[in-house]
């Protein structure tokens, strides 16, 4: 029987940080596949409102920061469809998140992506990683000398919301909107809980669908509807350079700063705010206004009475108390990391905090061993920039030459006009070096290995 092929890196999970991984390891001649548990493309379906664009611009795709040549560019995919001369005409930087949608399916396709592989246990076994991955075939396992993990975030629902009522077909998480849009415009009075920017795109779209008897709650725990904080200067923390400074503070000051960045990547686009006052302005020249929004109001609970759901309303700056009845509820709470179970068969080889977080290094690796490297699972250690769709290039191309064992990619040092510490407090990133220290691809397996894996 012929050997196991043993991989450069298994990347798991094909949402756009693993798909960028993937874009920039082919050139740099890295043999990497990537595992993905869904039968098809997927990026955040249930969001996928007409109209809607990304946060960030264009140049945030999956490799042009870090080649601006690469095949797989946001642009390349617009040539491709024939849309690059309508997208000059629009003149806009910010991508529709539905044609976005189309472009990482359109790299997938071109991407060693394999769908429909659930990765259910790891084990290494001296020399590789054994990834053993439920398949529509049976169980499968492939082998590995790194791991990347992109498992990606989970939708939360605050512990406000009771057991009970979790799978209530009223009781409705952003991420699965579309899906129970018809549902929740037939409502009478419907809330919405949040205060980024999918909560305002709910509620957009509900003022918009409201009719003549129905009324739409917004409410939020944040004393204000916060804008994105997107001037130059604040950008500027999205580097090489504020990443340096972060992850060298104590972790008690990390995770300070990090309650306290939550308006630099959690807020709402001004131009929309500035539009649903509008709407709500012209809507209410002919009656009272089909809205009501509701500052510094965390939900304390939710309970069914009569056939409609009850929510326990606390304002957090009078305390005052109140409650509302609403025959829907839209929760724009967020998302949260969760460490996928399959590790527990490499627990010993990997690196953990005091509190059990992972403990991210500089170069985005939590293994002892320099093999497992995280994507967005680093918001505690390198703060608000792990989330960032512009800097999945500049962690792919640390990961890329980190595993290379050289400087395949030209990685920034500093970018920034501002000082974030005080000078000469903690050393400057050595991307170079950082490769040159990692323990380079290979990929002839040992003969054990391949008699371990026949």
């Amino acid at each position: 029987m012929s050997a196991t092929i043993v991989h450069d890196a298994i990347a798991i999970g094909a949402g756009p940080f693993n798909l960028g991984f993937a874009a920039l390891a082919g050139p740099a001649g890295l043999d990497v596949v990537v595992l993905e548990g869904r039968d098809a493309p997927q990026w955040h379906p249930g969001m996928m409102l007409a109209g809607t664009h990304l946060q960030v611009p264009f140049l945030a795709d999956l490799v042009t920061l870090a080649d601006p040549t690469h095949p797989l560019s946001f642009l390349a995919f617009l040539k491709d469809a024939g849309r690059i001369y309508p997208f000059y005409i629009r003149e806009d930087f910010y991508a529709l998140r539905a044609e976005y949608a189309k472009y990482l399916a359109w790299a997938a396709e071109q991407l060693p992506v394999r769908y429909g592989h659930r990765v259910t246990d790891i084990r290494h076994d001296g020399t590789a990683y054994r990834v053993t991955a439920h398949t529509p075939d049976g169980p499968r396992t492939l082998a590995a000398r790194n791991l990347v993990l992109g498992t990606g975030t989970e939708p939360r629902m605050p512990d406000a919301v009771p057991g009970t009522l979790r799978s209530d077909p009223r009781v409705v998480h952003s991420s699965s909107y579309l899906p129970a849009r018809e549902r929740l415009l037939a409502a009478e009075r419907i809330a919405v809980v949040g205060s980024g920017q999918s909560a305002a795109e709910v509620f957009d779209d509900l003022l918009a669908g409201a009719g003549e008897h129905r009324h739409v709650e917004w409410l939020t725990r944040s004393p204000r509807f916060f804008p994105l904080e997107y001037t130059k200067p604040t950008l500027e923390m999205t580097s090489p350079d504020y990443i340096d400074h972060f992850t060298a503070l104590p972790q008690s000051v990390r995770d300070r700063l990090g309650a306290e960045h939550h308006g630099l990547y959690k807020g709402v686009n001004a131009d929309l705010l500035n539009s649903i006052y509008d709407r709500l302005y012209a809507a209410s020249v002919d009656g009272p206004s089909p809205a009501t929004l509701r500052t510094a109001t965390a939900l304390e609970g939710i309970r069914e009475s009569t056939g409609r759901l009850v929510l326990s309303l606390r304002h957090g700056e009078d305390g005052g108390l109140q409650e509302a009845e609403v025959d829907a509820v839209v929760l724009a709470t967020g998302y949260g990391y969760r460490q996928p179970d399959f590790m527990a068969g490499v627990e010993e080889r990997l690196s953990r905090l005091p509190d059990g977080r992972w403990d991210v290094d500089r170069g985005y690796g939590i293994s002892r061993h320099g093999d497992v490297f995280v994507q967005n699972a680093e918001l505690h250690t390198h703060g608000f920039t792990a989330p960032d769709l512009g800097m999945g290039a500049y962690r792919n191309s640390v990961l890329v030459n980190r595993l290379c064992g050289r400087e395949h990619y030209v990685v920034e040092r500093r970018i920034a006009f501002q000082e974030f510490g005080t000078p000469g407090s903690h050393a400057t990133f050595d991307p170079a070096a950082d490769a040159a220290a990692g323990t380079p691809a290979q990929t002839t397996p040992s003969a054990d290995l391949q008699e371990a894996l026949r």
